[in-house]
């Protein structure tokens, strides 16, 4: 009588983030237990929208080739898939256009031969008013109001789910550059297509996404997970860290206001049940979780628009009298201001156009509400930010903002005083473009690959 065989599939995540660095020791740990796939995500919305309304990575190019030459030579090595998701930090076509680049540029000087698959995410105009007109674009919680005329201001891209991913394994492609995708989805991609439980599958994926960020200590270093029928077990790789149930149960918090239902595009990763035991020091054994098949498939929707330029100030004050002066100074100013800019601008500016920001360090800067407990603080620092319709108008404004409140009227004193030191000369900065998220919203009614377009290439 033949023997059951049991299933085992080893996913290698090597790093939170391709560019946020990892131990070239730890890449190799993960490369010698024979991994299946490697992969790994290379984007987030945690750091704001400026990159999917820019088109700017938030990681430089110098970076992302120093990870992306290891993986590719570790892939090279097994002759396994690499997917990269969510590629140029936001996942804009321009994004999986810029690291397919540095992969072609690698793949020239190390001599390496890659069936390339890039999968595009960007969303048309045309295509977005179309399931708005049909009803079919709708609000996830806390999402902002829209209308169709959104869609020509802004960028938007769908997040995808495992379905494009296991298109392109399905093609042969040795190397995946995704645009915008579920975290987790890069990580159950293989193990979707080859059978495995889809519960244990997604919960796997789950705790694997940030690579060693559910380590103790956390950091930017790798994860091995082993995908059996019945569980998985996550081990850390980097030398000196640890793995512990707690740890690995935590992560599932992470990004989630509930940490035992977890949506994605298909369904919902049901936690309830699940178990974590200690192998060793380095390993966790995973059981329970279930997968929860959704009614209808959805791809959520991420988008960005410009609103403005802005002009940093940045000053700071010990003086106790000013400390205390500056919340009552400050609507003063601002009337100031106004009157100001019309006078400057002579009315070609409305200064309801126009942002004066002061935020106060030390007095209640960072919590938004009451403080639980008084503050007095001895130093307070001063963020002032200008924000207008233009960098020219924003830096002109902020050139009288910094000098106006550098000697600000103080009752208690005689004359004319400092009342913000400025680390330095001259105060003004332009930061730039500033944008905002226009969609946390999901589209319904569609297929799991319609909004999205493969390519591939023989490099």
């Amino acid at each position: 009588m033949k023997g059951t065989t049991l299933m085992e599939l080893r996913i290698l995540a090597p790093t939170g983030a391709l560019g946020a660095g990892f131990d070239a020791d730890a890449l190799a740990r993960g490369l010698a237990a024979r991994p299946d796939v490697i992969a790994c995500d290379a984007g987030s919305t945690d750091s704001g929208p400026a990159a999917l309304g820019s088109g700017t990575p938030k990681l430089s190019a110098r970076a992302v080739t120093r990870d992306l030459r290891l993986l590719l030579r570790g892939r090279d090595e097994l002759g396994v898939p690499l997917i990269i998701g969510s590629c140029g930090t936001s996942g804009r076509d321009a994004g999986v256009d810029q690291v397919a680049s540095l992969c072609r540029t690698i793949a020239a000087e190390e001599d390496l031969h890659v069936k390339l698959g890039l999968i595009y995410s960007d969303q048309p105009a045309q295509r977005l008013k179309d399931l708005y007109d049909t009803g079919r674009i709708q609000p996830l919680a806390n999402a902002p109001e829209i209308d169709r005329e959104l869609f020509e201001r802004g960028h938007t891209v769908a997040m995808m789910g495992v379905e494009p991913l296991r298109e392109a394994l399905r093609k042969g492609c040795d190397v995946i550059l995704a645009g915008r995708a579920s975290d987790t989805a890069l990580f159950a991609a293989l193990p979707h297509m080859r059978g495995a439980d889809p519960g244990l599958t997604w919960h796997m994926a789950k705790t694997i996404e940030c690579g060693a960020a559910c380590a103790v200590p956390p950091s930017a270093n790798g994860l091995l997970a082993t995908l059996r029928d019945d569980h998985f077990d996550v081990t850390t790789l980097a030398a000196g860290t640890r793995l512990t149930p707690r740890s690995v149960a935590a992560h599932t918090l992470y990004e989630n206001a509930d940490p035992y239902h977890i949506a994605e595009p298909s369904g919902v990763l049901d936690t309830t049940e699940a178990t974590y035991e200690p192998v060793d020091e380095q390993t966790v054994r995973v059981r329970g979780a279930r997968y929860l098949p959704a009614d209808g498939y959805t791809n959520k929707l991420e988008g960005a628009e410009l609103v403005g330029y802005q002009t940093v100030i940045i000053g700071g004050v010990r003086d106790r009298v000013v400390i205390d002066a500056l919340p009552k100074l400050l609507p003063t100013a601002e009337r100031y201001f106004d009157a100001k800019i019309l006078d400057i601008f002579d009315g070609e500016v409305d200064p309801a156009d126009i942002d004066i920001d002061y935020r106060l360090y030390g007095a209640g800067a960072v919590l938004t509400g009451s403080e639980p407990d008084p503050l007095t603080p001895r130093e307070l620092g001063v963020l002032i930010t200008v924000t207008a319709p233009d960098q020219e108008t924003a830096h002109a404004i902020a050139t009288f903002v910094a000098h106006a409140s550098s000697h600000l009227p103080i009752a208690e004193y005689d004359g004319l005083v400092s009342t913000l030191a400025y680390p330095y000369s001259p105060p003004e900065m332009d930061r730039g473009a500033l944008y905002r998220f226009t969609l946390n919203h999901v589209a319904t009614g569609v297929t799991p690959t319609e909004l999205f377009r493969t390519v591939t290439e023989e490099l």
